[in-house]
C-alpha cells in the first residue's frame, strides 16, 4: 500500500504531537527531594510566650527530611521530617539544658521527634507529628518560596510551613501559664532534588 504525502503528514503529526504529550505527561511526575542539610538551608524555629510578657524564640539545629512535590498534582505531596530533639537552642544554656529535662522534651527518653504527612491540598499540609512518644495529628500551612536550577548544576524547591500546637496535647506538663500553653512553629526548607 503507498500512502500520499498528506497522509504521511498526518502520520508524522499525530507521532509527534502524541510523543510531545507523552513526555510532558512523565517530566510532570512528582520529584523526590532531600533536605538541604550540608548549606544549612533549613530552620526549624518555635516561640513561646513567657508568662505572657514576652516571646522566647528558639529553634532546633539538627534536623533532616525529605519531600516529594508535583505541581501539577500538588495533592500527591509527601514529607517525612526527624528532629533530635536534644538540639533545641534558644540561646541560653541553663534554658536549654531546662528545656531537654523532662520538664519538656525528655530528650533522654525522646531523642527524636518526627513528623509524616497524610495529605497535602495545595496550601494546608496535614500529616502525625510525634513528640514525646505521643503521636497526634497536626496541619501546617505551607506556602511555596519558589523552585528552579541552582548555580552547581542542581535543581531545588524551598517551603515554608506555620502551625501552632498545645504542649500538654504531646505530654509536656510543664506550665508557664495560660498564654505559655502553645507552641507556635516556623518550619522553612530547601530542597536538592535527587
Amino acid at each position: 500500500m503507498i500512502l500520499n504525502k498528506s497522509k504521511l503528514l498526518k502520520i508524522f503529526a499525530t507521532t509527534v504531537l502524541s510523543a510531545g504529550l507523552l513526555g510532558t505527561t512523565l517530566s510532570a511526575q512528582a520529584a523526590d527531594y532531600a533536605f538541604d542539610k550540608k548549606g544549612a538551608h533549613q530552620f526549624i524555629q518555635f516561640r513561646v510566650q513567657h508568662l505572657g510578657y514576652s516571646w522566647l524564640y528558639g529553634r532546633f539545629n539538627d534536623f533532616d527530611g525529605t519531600f516529594s512535590y508535583d505541581e501539577a498534582d500538588p495533592s500527591s505531596a509527601k514529607v517525612s521530617v526527624t528532629i533530635d530533639t536534644s538540639s533545641v537552642d534558644s540561646n541560653h544554656a541553663e534554658r536549654d539544658k531546662h528545656l531537654r529535662s523532662d520538664d519538656f522534651l525528655s530528650v533522654d527518653k525522646f531523642p527524636e521527634a518526627k513528623f509524616e504527612s497524610t495529605a497535602f491540598d495545595g496550601k494546608m499540609l496535614s500529616g502525625n507529628l510525634t513528640l514525646l512518644g505521643v503521636t497526634k495529628p497536626v496541619q501546617i500551612a505551607v506556602e511555596m518560596i519558589g523552585e528552579g536550577k541552582d548555580p552547581w548544576g542542581g535543581y531545588r524547591a524551598g517551603f515554608e510551613g506555620r502551625t501552632t500546637f498545645a504542649m500538654a496535647d504531646f505530654g509536656i506538663k510543664k506550665s508557664l501559664g495560660p498564654k505559655s500553653a502553645n507552641v507556635e512553629m516556623i518550619l522553612s526548607v530547601e530542597g536538592i532534588k535527587k
